[in-house]
Parts: structure tokens; sequence; C-alpha cells
């Protein structure tokens, strides 16, 4: 078996290992070539967990031979502000991606939209405070900015919350402040996004239910994580996260992100094999949570994301989306349209 190459906490690492276990993936044809996708989640950045920038993102995508017609930057702490107040810092991630956003409209890197939109991040523990932060990115992305993300995972076993950054806290969903930063966002028509476990969503669901007029989009199909004290035991833990879900998607203003289970949190383990996993195992592996997502939520409420690079330490760009083309074979051409591109589009107000 081969050697874990990748895991720093559950973060990707960009490095020689695993661009050469990719490389041995099994050759495997496009499916759905003509069917357009806005990838609504990828990251860009150049830090310690490795390099993935515009031609990195290109080459992903240009390789697949999927027809990728636009995508969103997804906050990642990429290039903030060395200096000045704490809470503008991350403005320096806005001006960041608009750069690369007017880089790829150009044209010269080719057809695909890079970074049409992107969800950016603020401190929503800043409650009232955190509007002159919000209007300094608007401002700052001249367009592009269309919603805000805070991670807010958190575990109560050391073993998962050891890998959390230490300002993250439990409870914060159901903070006053919290929810103030959060009204804030929606009055500036900003959408919410949120990376949270499957033990919190009970949190967001309230947490939808106390400011119904801002839409949230929950990311990584709701955090059903499988690791540490959940592994072995995938099945009780999948009813739980299953109920949640089931529960969150009784509130209309939540919007689910179908991806991200190729992060190692997911327990899924295929980076321990010798070769990469084709899009039919992928497949198998994932529909139960997929199709339960989609089921709840309906595809008007439901949209794949890459989450790449993340998502790349299981597995390739082309093997990915094969993977989710799978799952949706029987779905009629309206419902793939929305879940490819759609709703993404009408939750982020891209064209």
């Amino acid at each position: 078996m081969a050697e874990p190459y990748v895991y720093r906490g559950g973060h990707y690492r960009d490095d020689e290992p695993l661009q050469k276990w990719l490389a041995g993936q099994q050759p495997e044809p496009v499916l759905e070539p003509e069917l357009p996708i806005v990838d609504p989640h990828h990251h860009l950045w150049d830090a310690a967990r490795g390099r993935y920038l515009l031609s990195h993102v290109l080459a992903d995508i240009n390789s697949s031979g999927h027809k990728i017609v636009k995508t969103m930057f997804e906050e990642c702490e990429a290039y903030y502000r060395a200096s000045g107040p704490e809470e503008m810092r991350p403005v320096g991630e806005v001006e960041f991606v608009r750069g690369i956003a007017a880089m790829s409209a150009s044209g010269r890197y080719g057809p695909v939209q890079i970074a049409a939109g992107m969800v950016a991040y603020a401190d929503m523990k800043l409650g009232a405070r955190v509007r002159p932060v919000l209007e300094a990115e608007i401002e700052a992305g001249a367009g592009i900015v269309r919603g805000i993300r805070n991670c807010s995972q958190w575990d109560k076993h050391p073993e998962i919350n050891k890998y959390i950054p230490a300002h993250i806290k439990p409870g914060w969903l159901l903070d006053a402040n919290y929810r103030e930063g959060v009204a804030q966002a929606g009055a500036l028509g900003l959408v919410f996004d949120v990376w949270l476990y499957f033990t919190q969503v009970p949190e967001l669901t309230a947490l939808a239910r106390a400011l119904p007029n801002v839409k949230m989009v929950i990311n990584h199909c709701g955090g059903p994580i499988c690791v540490g004290p959940y592994a072995g035991h995938r099945e009780k833990y999948r009813a739980i996260w299953a109920k949640s879900m089931q529960e969150l998607a009784t509130c209309p203003n939540v919007y689910v992100k179908l991806g991200g289970l190729g992060m190692l949190h997911f327990g899924f383990n295929f980076h321990l094999r010798d070769v990469p996993p084709t899009s039919a195992e992928l497949a198998e592996a994932w529909r139960p949570y997929l199709e339960t997502c989609i089921k709840a939520f309906g595809v008007k409420r439901a949209m794949f994301e890459s989450n790449f690079p993340p998502d790349k330490q299981q597995c390739s760009y082309l093997t990915l989306w094969n993977a989710f083309k799978r799952i949706t074979a029987g779905y009629s051409a309206d419902e793939k349209a929305a879940l490819y591109g759609g709703t993404a589009c009408e939750v982020y107000g891209l064209k």
C-alpha cells in the first residue's frame, strides 16, 4: 500500500509524490463533454501548503476535457494585507482575486472565466462592526464579491479539533455577534457561505431560521467527516448527518454545495492506494451523500463544486467531474443544467 503523501492536518499540499501519484491515474474518457459547467468553489494560493495559482487551475481544467465555462474563487486566507487594521487585512485577498479575474477576462488565457465571482472572508464575530470591512471588500472587488465565508468547523474530539485553527471556538453560529455579522452581509446583498462539520448542522439551521432573508450556502455536503472517533462507524454517523441535512433543507434560504468529499476529513482513504480511483469508484463511494443532499434540497438549491485543490488529494479534475456525471446520468437536461451551473449562477448572481 502506498504511503499517505499529503496529510498535513487535512490540508492539501502540492508536492512531487502527489503529482507522481496522480500521473498513475487510469485513463478514462470524458463523460458528457458538451455539458456546460460553472465551478462555484475552488481556491488559489501560494503558501506552505503548496502553490496553486492561475496556471495551475487552468492546467487542471484544460487537461480534463470538461466544458468549464466559468469559476468562482472561495476564500482561503490568500494574500491578506501585511499591515493595517487586523479586520481589514482580508481585503488584500479580494485585491488579489480581482487581478486574477482581470487576467482571465483578457482572453489571453483561454475562454474559461476564472474567478468570475468570489466568496471573500470577513470576521462575522465583529457583529455590526463588520460592515465597513464588507463595504471595503465590495469596493475592492469591483463587482466580483458575491458572498462571504466563515470556516466555523469545530469538534469536541481532540484528535479532530487539533487540526482546527485555534481561533475557531464552539458555538459560533449561536453567538449574537456572529449572527449580527451575518445579518450585515445579507443586508448588503451578500451570500453567506459556511464550512462546518455535520455535528454543527443544527446550529446552522437555527441561524437560517433566525435570518430567513439571508441566502446561505453550506459547503462540502455539510461536513460528514469520518475520521478519528467517527472512523469505522460510517453508517451510524451518516444517518445522523442525513437527518440534520434534511431538517436544514426545510429552510428555503439555504443551499448546498455538492463536493469536498475528496478531502481527507471524509475518510474514504483513496489517497492510500497505489493508484488513484476511477470515477466509477468515486461515484459509488460518494453517491449516498450526494443523492441525499440533492433529494433534500432539490436541484434548484444544490450545486456541484470541485473544491480544488483540496479534493485533488484523492483524484484528478477529470475524474471528479466524471464521478458527478455518473451519479446524475439519469437526470433530465433541466436538472443537470441546474446542478452544473444554473443554481450557482442564480445564487451568486453570475450572468
